[in-house]
C-alpha cells in the first residue's frame, strides 16, 4: 500500500483537503494519506508520492521567479520606478506557472564537506543539489542506495537529517563578453564587487570539439620571451605545459604571454586553482597596471575555498573560454595549477571512499585531465575559426619529472617548457632548459622572421653548455673554443629578461640578428641589456620601414634582411665609437 502525504498552509479549506485525497486514491488506488499542516508553504499544496513531491505551493512558484529575475538580471539595481515597473512586467510575461516535481532525500552524514544522502534516487552525476540550509552541493557518487555529494561552500549549517533535493541541472557558468576585466569565481559569482549582468550560460562540463572540427595548428602565438618564441614557439590551439619546481618563474611565464597579448585580439583567461589570494591579487593588480584587465578574465578558487569549487575552476574557465573560440574569436587560458586540482581531486575521491592508486590518486585521474586539456582546439574555418591555446602549469618536486601527475599532463599536452632551479639560482631567468623543452607543433607555428635567424640557436646553446662545463678544469682553449664560449655566453645573456618584460616580433628579430653577424659577442656581458635598449631605440630612429614589415607582415625577405643587417652594423660603428670616447674621458 502506498503511503501519500499532503502538505498545505491551515488556510487551505477542508473541501479541498477531501477533494484532493479522493482525486489522489481515484489515480493511484489503495493508499493511506497523511496531512502536514506547513505554513511555510503560504499557499497551494505538495503531494510526497514513492519519495516523489509534486510541488504546487505558492513559496516554490515565488522562488523559481525569484530565481528567473536574477538569471535576467544579475544585480544592477533599478532606479527609476517606470523602470521597476517595466522589468516585473517583462519578468511575469516570460515566467510560466507550472508544477514543480522533485525528489528529496535526507543527509545521512557529513564529514569534510562530503554528503551521504540517502533515499535520492535518479540523480544524475554532476547534478546540483540543493540542502535545507541554501547550500549547494554537486553528486559525485552515484550509490544504490543514496548518492555521495560534495559541498560548494562552507558545511556548518548542513546536519544529518536535513532534505536535500535534486535540481536536474548541471553546474553553469555565465559567459560572454560582459566578462571581460571581471573576477569570477567558478560557479560565476563576482569576486571584484561589482555586479554582474549576463545572458548566456554554459555548463562547466562539455565534450571536446570533434576531430573533423579541428584543423592544424599554424598560427603563432607571440609570448615576448625570446627563448620560448625562437626556440620552443607555441602555436594558437596549442596545449603547451609549463612545469618545473616551486619559485622557478611559471607563473611569471604565464604572466608574460598574458602581457604581451595586448592588442593582438587575443582573449587571455588566468585561472587560479588553489593559490594564496595574496597571490592572486598581486597578479590581478599587475594585470591592471599593464592595461591588461580590458581584455582578460579572471576565474578564481583560492586555497581557502572548498576542494569542489577548486576542482570545479579549469572547467569552469575553459567554458568561458569556449564561448569566445565558438564566436571565432583566439583565447588563450592559463591553468595555475593543475597539480593543486590534481590534489583537490584526491581530497574528494579518498573521502567519498574511493580507491585510491599510485601515489594515492584515483584512477581515473588521468581522465580528470585530459578531458580539459582536450577542450582546447584550433577550429576549421567553417566552423568559426576561432582557437583556444592552453598553457597548464604543473609543480614538480626535486625536478622529477618522472611523477605521476607530471608525466599525465606531460602525454597529453603538445609540449613541455621546462624550468630548472639550477639556472633560475644562478641567474639566467627565465629559467628555460632548451634541452629539456620541447615544442610538438614545431616551427609551423613560427612567424617565418623568426624562423630564418633562429635556426641554430639550439645548437649554438647545447655546444656552449658542453664546452663550458670541459672549460672549468681550466684547460688550454683554443680560439674557435674561445669564440664558441663568447658566442655562448653572449646568447645565454640575450635570453635573460626581467620579469614582465617582454619583446616585440621586430625587437627578437633584431637582437637575434646582431647575434647570428657577431655584432654583441665582444660587447661586456654588463652593457649588454643598456646595448640592445640602444639597438631598437636607434632602429626607431633610422628604419622605421623595416620595422613596420616585419611587424605586418611576419617576414623577413632578403632585401629588408641585408637592409636590416646593414643598419645593424652602422649601429655598432656608432656605439663602440661613444663608448670609445667615453672610456678615454
Amino acid at each position: 500500500m502506498k503511503k501519500i502525504i499532503i502538505r498545505a498552509p491551515s488556510r487551505m479549506p477542508g473541501e479541498a483537503w477531501d477533494k484532493l485525497e479522493e482525486q489522489l486514491r481515484t489515480r493511484v488506488g489503495e493508499c493511506t494519506i497523511t496531512r502536514v499542516i506547513d505554513e511555510t508553504l503560504i499557499g497551494g499544496f505538495c503531494v510526497e508520492i514513492d519519495g516523489k513531491t509534486y510541488d504546487m505551493s505558492v513559496s516554490t512558484q515565488l522562488q523559481d521567479f525569484s530565481v528567473s529575475m536574477q538569471e535576467r538580471h544579475f544585480g544592477n539595481p533599478i532606479k527609476e520606478a517606470e523602470d521597476m515597473n517595466a522589468y516585473f512586467s517583462r519578468c511575469l510575461n516570460l515566467f510560466h506557472r507550472h508544477t514543480v516535481v522533485y525528489q528529496r532525500g535526507k543527509v545521512e552524514k557529513i564529514s569534510d564537506g562530503v554528503v551521504r544522502i540517502k533515499d535520492l534516487p535518479n540523480r544524475s552525476y554532476g547534478e546540483i543539489l540543493k540542502f535545507d540550509s541554501d547550500v549547494w552541493g554537486i553528486t559525485m557518487d552515484m550509490e544504490e542506495n543514496g548518492v555521495g555529494a560534495v559541498l560548494l561552500s562552507a558545511n556548518e549549517h548542513v546536519r544529518a537529517g536535513d532534505n536535500v533535493e535534486g535540481t536536474g541541472h548541471v553546474v553553469s557558468i555565465p559567459v560572454g563578453d560582459v566578462l571581460l576585466g571581471r573576477v569570477i569565481d567558478p560557479i560565476g559569482r563576482a569576486l571584484d564587487g561589482l555586479p554582474l549582468q549576463a545572458e548566456t550560460f554554459y555548463p562547466v562540463e562539455r565534450p571536446a570539439p570533434a576531430l573533423i572540427r579541428r584543423r592544424p595548428v599554424d598560427t603563432p602565438l607571440q609570448t615576448g620571451i625570446v627563448s620560448i618564441d625562437s626556440m620552443i614557439p607555441i602555436g594558437r590551439g596549442q596545449r603547451e605545459l609549463i612545469i618545473g619546481d616551486r619559485q622557478t618563474g611559471k607563473t611569471s611565464i604565464a604572466l608574460s604571454t598574458i602581457l604581451n597579448q595586448k592588442d593582438t585580439g587575443v582573449i587571455c583567461i588566468y585561472c587560479a586553482i588553489g593559490q594564496k589570494a595574496s597571490n592572486v591579487a598581486q597578479m590581478i593588480e599587475t594585470l591592471r597596471q599593464n592595461d591588461a584587465m580590458a581584455y582578460s578574465i579572471v576565474v578564481c578558487a583560492t586555497v581557502s575555498d572548498s576542494p569542489a569549487m577548486q576542482y570545479l575552476a579549469p572547467y569552469a574557465a575553459c567554458s568561458v573560454a569556449e564561448y569566445f573560440m565558438e564566436q571565432g574569436r583566439d583565447v588563450l587560458v592559463v591553468y595555475d595549477d593543475l597539480s593543486k586540482h590534481a590534489v583537490a581531486y584526491r581530497t574528494m575521491s579518498l573521502l567519498l571512499h574511493r580507491p585510491p592508486g599510485r601515489e594515492a590518486f584515483p584512477g581515473d585521474v588521468f581522465y580528470l585531465h585530459s578531458r580539459l586539456l582536450e577542450r582546447a582546439a584550433c577550429m576549421e574555418k567553417k566552423y568559426g575559426g576561432g582557437s583556444m591555446t592552453a598553457l597548464p602549469i604543473i609543480e614538480t618536486t626535486g625536478g622529477n619529472l618522472s611523477a605521476y601527475i607530471p608525466t599525465n599532463v606531460i602525454s597529453i599536452t603538445d609540449g613541455q617548457i621546462y624550468l630548472e632551479s639550477e639556472l633560475f639560482h644562478s641567474g639566467i631567468r627565465p629559467a628555460v632548459n632548451t634541452g629539456l623543452s620541447v615544442s610538438r607543433v614545431g616551427r609551423a607555428a613560427q612567424m617565418p622572421a623568426m624562423r630564418k635567424v633562429s635556426g641554430t640557436l639550439r645548437i649554438d646553446l647545447a655546444q656552449y653548455r658542453e664546452m663550458a662545463v670541459f672549460s672549468r678544469f681550466g684547460a688550454d682553449l683554443d680560439t674557435s673554443t674561445r669564440a664558441l664560449l663568447e658566442r655562448g655566453e653572449c646568447l645565454t645573456n640575450l635570453f635573460k629578461q626581467g620579469k614582465d618584460v617582454t619583446y616585440s616580433l621586430w625587437q627578437q628579430v633584431a637582437m637575434l640578428t646582431a647575434y647570428r653577424e657577431n655584432l654583441l659577442t665582444d660587447i661586456p656581458i654588463s652593457r649588454l641589456g643598456n646595448a640592445c635598449q640602444d639597438l631598437f631605440q636607434t632602429l626607431r630612429a633610422t628604419s622605421p620601414a623595416i620595422i613596420a614589415h616585419i611587424t605586418s607582415t611576419g617576414d623577413l625577405d632578403k632585401e629588408n634582411q641585408t637592409t636590416l643587417i646593414n643598419a645593424l652594423r652602422m649601429w655598432k660603428d656608432a656605439y663602440t665609437a661613444k663608448n670609445a670616447s667615453t672610456e678615454n674621458k
